[in-house]
């Protein structure tokens, strides 16, 4: 069990996880995902991170079938400029490795912004905390579990 499933049983949010065979050599973490549990890549969104000068980490969760609004999301969380987060950065913030980056149960609580497609949908899926397993759960129970918001950060390929 990850920290991420962990969290959410512990705040008895309704969620299901999907596990699937993850291929090493995938181009797209998100991408793979979407297609391998045969769900509309607008629905499986990624977890991103970026950061500001001062080095201050931000959470982003888009869409997999598009990218992140870096300055969309500067404009969320009231930052001058940002820039997408080293990897080892992002790891070490999160606990968890790239390509499997959970929005829920990281080492340390961070702002957090969901792209606000996400209230489109009943359910959405977000990496569950390693790569090949997802977290399906409602969009707000995951800005209630991570205390985010919504904007418009994500923009289509």
């Amino acid at each position: 069990m990850t920290p991420a499933i962990t969290a959410a049983k512990k705040a008895k949010v309704n969620f299901v996880t999907h596990q699937y065979q993850h291929d090493p050599n995938a181009a797209s973490f998100g991408e793979e995902a979407a297609q391998l549990l045969g769900q509309l890549p607008q629905r499986v969104f990624k977890t991103l991170l970026a950061s500001d000068d001062s080095g201050k980490l931000y959470v982003a969760v888009v869409p997999v079938s598009g990218q992140l609004d870096l300055r969309a999301l500067a404009k969320a969380v009231a930052a001058k400029k940002l820039a997408m987060a080293k990897p080892d950065m992002a790891e070490k913030a999160t606990g968890y490795v790239v390509g499997g980056i959970s929005p829920l149960g990281q080492k340390k609580r961070l702002p957090l912004v969901l792209d606000s497609s996400a209230l489109g949908f009943d359910t959405i899926f977000v990496s569950a905390g390693r790569r090949g397993l997802e977290i399906e759960l409602a969009a707000t129970d995951l800005l209630k579990l991570t205390g985010g918001k919504a904007a418009d950060i994500g923009r289509a390929d």
